[in-house]
């Protein structure tokens, strides 16, 4: 029986709720353009792969790639200014983390958020436990998830081999990732996506409490 020792956490809707925050800085920019205004629910639906992906998702059909890029910018700085309005993390998250450090885990972020962002929020929330913290950083030529490059990348930070490792997070870009990392996959029934969609998409692991995630992990 392989011995993991090595866990690998997606941010949003995994470790962090931020989807109040994310919904806020949508809307802001969707009034600022005369654009229609999503619901929490429509957000929540289009999160998960990215902030460029967001907002594509997020403006009317059609519009112009340099408008998109404008609003991004306009996204990001909201975003950055209030990021941790309403976030906080999921609960047993910390309980979570503490466990993982006192059984000796190494651990890593790995986000499809805006590296800058992901940072800032493991500093504020999580920097006692995390030193490994990955996000989008496509413009270094290193590809977003579902691709493996940032899984990879945070596997040989931490010292580990993927044989030794799992992924926790809660979409279908995260299902994806994992296959394509050669990793189990545990996902979160609290974060952005349906159970019942996952299944789906291929999920097999689901913990419905933070503290489950151990548990399923020692089954591996």
């Amino acid at each position: 029986m392989k011995k993991i020792d090595t866990i690998i956490f997606d941010l949003d809707g995994t470790l962090l709720d931020t989807l109040d925050d994310l919904k806020n800085s949508i809307v802001y920019v969707q009034e600022k353009n005369g654009f229609p205004v999503h619901s929490r629910e429509m957000v929540r639906r289009n999160v998960g792969n990215g902030m460029p992906n967001l907002i594509s998702k997020s403006v009317p059909e059609g519009t112009s790639q340099e408008k998109q890029a404008e609003i991004l910018a306009d996204f990001k700085a909201h975003y950055a200014v209030h990021s941790t309005d309403f976030t906080k993390p999921y609960p047993g998250v910390m309980e979570l983390l503490e466990a993982t450090r006192q059984e000796g885990y190494k651990i890593a972020i790995v986000s499809n958020k805006a590296d800058a962002a992901v940072k800032l929020l493991n500093e504020k929330y999580f920097e006692d436990y995390f030193t490994v913290v990955i996000g989008e950083n496509e413009a270094a030529g290193i590809r977003k998830k579902p691709a493996p490059d940032t899984v990879l990348a945070a596997v040989e930070q931490l010292g580990s081999q993927v044989e030794n490792c799992v992924y926790i997070g809660d979409s279908e870009v995260d299902i994806l990732t994992a296959k394509n990392s050669e990793m189990p996959c545990i996902l979160c029934e609290w974060g952005f996506r349906d159970k019942e969609e996952l299944m789906e998409q291929g999920g097999n692991i689901f913990v419905s409490n933070a503290m489950d995630i151990l548990k399923e992990i020692k089954k591996l």
